[in-house]
This record gives structure tokens, C-alpha cells and sequence, in this order.
């Protein structure tokens, strides 16, 4: 080493030295930062801070777990500039930045349940029928508010940015023309949102992309139901990217839930002549079924976002896929919420002892409810229950009302089977019985108190 490097060395170890000096003396810390090779801890609880919770959703960094029985998790790597996402159903949920200089954080969440209805497509911006719904959520113990993003007809309440919406035509008749506005009034008056997504019922994009559509066997056009509206066919992975891209959408916009109905193959009209991409069987079918759910679970994570399932009533009960690819412990998996549509006029065969469902409201949806909870119980997934209940006139039997009685009498069964919430479902939005349905009891006069004399 020549004598100009010794000089450099000197001077070099003598600046190290000064500012170790410095350090020491004036208290001067550096601030350490998460490494990126090192892992975040933490522990998810209720508010009191005392209940840990188990099974709740972790999203950091593009990756994600599940926390332990004690509420435990870890992930790596950390980025000290993202927040920590958590879920979990039956609580809100929540966004928590990282501690500065720290890998650990505990992070409390507050329990609850959503009691809600449904508005239509064309309803939801009808403003005499929104201020309505909006009015029974504020007079009522109900919470939360379902409105059709993509409706039964293949049509989108807003005007979307995913490419295919306006391609197909399905941004034809907007009624929500400022929902991001909308959302945040919602959010003001702390109404939980929910989009539903009418998913494999998709007249606009059947008709648009024919090649996409089930087909008839008879015309070779698209096939249609009852109803002569087109369905798009559940095996074209097409399918799944627009109905998942309107989610991911739904979700950056501001939505608390996504919830995908008709997410299934159909049931009703001349069935026989539906010709699919794949043989009609119960093994594709789930594998259609499940397929899309799955990836659908998994493009949603990143959004922080629930996501909910409408199935069938039956479905509780059967163990096959009820011909449509819907098998209970299947769809469980995919999903934070199931939505049992347990509708009593919905049961044309009734249940066993009670054949007459229309008659017995609290029996079918505690019954079908508590089989739910006996088959998903092995699964030990921390899936929630919440059933559609009936809120309108019945179709199937003896054509009666269904007024606060009924109403009543199927938030019972499903608050004694132990559901996680409850969505009230009237294709006319009009809830006529249900204020009267959940006015609370009034309060017995006091003995002696001269009440009536």
C-alpha cells in the first residue's frame, strides 16, 4: 500500500470514528426498517382485544394466510409501504399499516353481521324506490344494502371500464350514474354494500358472442329459459374473466362485498336441448363450478374485499350437485359467505315433515339452515352463513302474502340456527310488511299501573 492509500484509509476510519462518536453522544439512533427478507407477525382480535380470531384472511404483499386458532400469523417478505388487509367473516374489515421499525402488529376487528335487502337493476335508480329502501334501513335494524351490478338481463348499473361491458351492449341502460358518489353516501350513513353479479344468466353477452352462449340443439342459436332470456355457457373460461374483471372493478370502486349469483347451470325451460362446450355431467360441472370460484377467490384477495355465493336451498339439503354444479362442501370453500336463497315457496317438494313449506316459513329456514351447519361443520372453514329470506307473494302454492308474520317467522328460524345475518329478497322492492316485521316489541303495561281503566 503506497503512502496516498494509508492517507485515504486514515482519514476514512477517523469520519467512522467522529460519527460512532457523535452517535453515542447526542443519542442519535438510526430508525431500523422491515428487511424484506424477514417475516411480519402479528395476532388478529375482536375489539376487546381479548378474543383471538381464528381462520381470518391475511393479505400483505402479495401474499397471503390464514391466522391460527390463537389468532397467530406470519408472512414474508415485508414492504414497510403496504398495509396489512385483513378479513375475516362475521366482522369488518380492516387495513393497518405496519409499525414503524417493527415486524409485529396486532390488529382488532369489529364483529358484524349484515341485515339487508335488494335492490333492482332499474330500482336502484328509480330515486322513489332507493330513498324508500334507504328510509326502512335507517327506521329498522338493517345494515346493509344489496344492489345489482350486473343484473338478470346482462346489463350494468354504471358505466364500467371493463372493455367487454360496452362491447356487448351491456352499458345500455345506466342507472347509476355516479356510483362512486353513491357508495360514499352509503358509507357516511355506515350501510355495508354488496354487488351482485348475475353471473351464467347473461342475455346481452349470449346474444353478443353466440360462441359463448349454451346452445339449442333444435335452432343452433343460443338456448333460452322460461323467462326466453340466453344464458352464456359456464365452461368458457371467457366467461369467468369478464365476470371476475366486473368484480375486481366492483371492488376498487368501493364495494364492501361481491356477491355472484346464478352461478350455476340452468333449471328451468327445455333443459334436454342445452348443448355446453363439455358433455353435461356432474363431474364437469363442479369442475366449471369450482373452477371459477376458486380463481375467482383468488384474483379478489388483493381488493380486501368479501365474497359471497347465492345457492340454492336445496343445495343444504342434497349431497349431489342438484344437476347445476352446486355441491355444498365445494362452493364452501371458495367463499366467505353462502347466501342459502331459502325461500319457502322455493321448496316445491317441501321438507321432511313439513310438506307444506309456504305454511311453515321458521321451520324450513331453521331446518335447511342447521343442515347447512351440519355439513359444513367437519370442513372447519371459517365460512358464515346468511340466508335470502322471502319478502314477497308466493308463486308456487296457494299464491298468499307474505306479510310481517312471515317475515318474522323466517328471521327467527334463521336467527335460532344461528345465522350470520339475514338478506331480504322482493324482485318488485317494494318490502311492504317490513317495517311492521321488525318494529320491536312493545313493552307489557306494569302490573297495578291503571293502564286501560
Amino acid at each position: 500500500m503506497n503512502k496516498r492509500d494509508q492517507r485515504y484509509l486514515l482519514t476514512l476510519l477517523c469520519i467512522c470514528f467522529c460519527t460512532s462518536a457523535l452517535s453515542i453522544a447526542f443519542g442519535y439512533r438510526a430508525q431500523p426498517t422491515p428487511s424484506t427478507d424477514v417475516a411480519i407477525t402479528g395476532q388478529i382480535l375482536d375489539n376487546t382485544g381479548k378474543n383471538p380470531i381464528a381462520g381470518a384472511t391475511v393479505y400483505h404483499n402479495s401474499k397471503h394466510t390464514r391466522t391460527g386458532a390463537d389468532g397467530r400469523f406470519s408472512l414474508t417478505p415485508i414492504s414497510a409501504t403496504l398495509p396489512v388487509h385483513v378479513k375475516a367473516p362475521g366482522y369488518r374489515r380492516a387495513a393497518v399499516a405496519i409499525p414503524n421499525g417493527s415486524n409485529k402488529i396486532e390488529i382488532r376487528l369489529t364483529p358484524f353481521q349484515a341485515k339487508g335487502l335488494y335492490l333492482t337493476h332499474f330500482g336502484v335508480g328509480d330515486k322513489g324506490i332507493r330513498n324508500r329502501a334507504l328510509s326502512l334501513l335507517k327506521e329498522t335494524e338493517m345494515n346493509a344494502l344489496v344492489i345489482d351490478v350486473k343484473g338478470d338481463r346482462g346489463y350494468i348499473s354504471f358505466k364500467s371500464e371493463v372493455p367487454m361491458a360496452a362491447e356487448a351492449g351491456a352499458l345500455n341502460l345506466i342507472t347509476l350514474h355516479n356510483i362512486a358518489g353513491f357508495l360514499e353516501d352509503l358509507k357516511k350513513q355506515n350501510i355495508y354494500t354488496i354487488a351482485r353479479i348475475v353471473v351464467f344468466k347473461d342475455n346481452i353477452l349470449a346474444n353478443h358472442e353466440p360462441r359463448w352462449a349454451i346452445t339449442d340443439s333444435r335452432t343452433k342459436k343460443p338456448w333460452m329459459d322460461n323467462e326466453h332470456l340466453a344464458w352464456v355457457d359456464p365452461f368458457r373460461e371467457e366467461i369467468w374473466k369478464y365476470n371476475i374483471d366486473l368484480a375486481k372493478e366492483a371492488a376498487k370502486i368501493g364495494f364492501d362485498e361481491i356477491q355472484f349469483d346464478y352461478i350455476r347451470f340452468p333449471t328451468d325451460g327445455k333443459v334436454g336441448n342445452a348443448v355446453y362446450a363439455k358433455p353435461n355431467n356432474m363431474e364437469n360441472r363442479l369442475k366449471a363450478i369450482n373452477g371459477f370460484l376458486a380463481l375467482t377467490y383468488k384474483e379478489l384477495l388483493p381488493y380486501n374485499v368479501y365474497f359471497s355465493i347465492d345457492i340454492f336451498g336445496y343445495v343444504c339439503w342434497n349431497t349431489n350437485d342438484t344437476s347445476i354444479g352446486q355441491r355444498l362442501e365445494d362452493v364452501a370453500q371458495y367463499a366467505d359467505y353462502l347466501s342459502p336463497m331459502v325461500y319457502p315457496s322455493a321448496y316445491h317438494l317441501g321438507i321432511p315433515h313439513y310438506r307444506n313449506p309456504v305454511a311453515n316459513p321458521q321451520e324450513i329456514v331453521y331446518y335447511s339452515l342447521m343442515k347447512s351447519a351440519e355439513r359444513l361443520k367437519p370442513l372447519k372453514l371459517p365460512i358464515r352463513v346468511r340466508p335470502w329470506l322471502q319478502s314477497f307473494r308466493d308463486y308456487a302454492f296457494d299464491k298468499r302474502l307474505y306479510t310481517a308474520t312471515e317475515i318474522k317467522a323466517q328471521i327467527s328460524g334463521a336467527t335460532n340456527a344461528g345465522a350470520c345475518g339475514w338478506l331480504l329478497w322482493d324482485p318488485r322492492n317494494s318490502y311492504t310488511y317490513v317495517k311492521e316485521a321488525l318494529k320491536p316489541p312493545q313493552p307489557k303495561p306494569a302490573s297495578g299501573s291503571g293502564l286501560g281503566k
